[in-house]
């Protein structure tokens, strides 16, 4: 049951960590699929297909991957198994997603 506390609170922390006020909002026609992941990659399109901040935090919330991609697809062969929180950065947007990977 700990765990289960442990994990919602971890969630509710990483939903609102690192929002300030230059943050408008939800990026627009952000998609990422497939997630499950299976494969190692995972692919993140938006609207305006900009460059894009990636931070990819695990259930402690401890910082596992931080990275900058131009295109659409990202690599995650470096990671587990597990539940993961994605973070994406594109200009002044910003979308948070839990990320599952098997």
């Amino acid at each position: 049951m700990k765990h289960f506390y442990l994990v919602i609170f971890f969630f509710v922390c990483v939903a609102g960590f690192g929002q300030d006020n230059q943050n408008k909002g939800d990026i627009e026609g952000f998609k990422l699929y497939p997630n499950p992941v299976t494969n190692g990659k995972v692919y993140i399109n938006t609207a305006q297909n900009a460059p894009k901040k990636i931070f990819i935090y695990d259930v402690f919330g401890e910082k596992v991957l931080e990275t900058m991609i131009i295109g659409t697809e990202l690599s995650l062969s470096n990671l587990h198994t597990g539940i993961y929180v994605l973070r994406v950065v594109e200009k002044d947007k910003v979308a948070t997603r839990k990320l599952i990977i098997k």
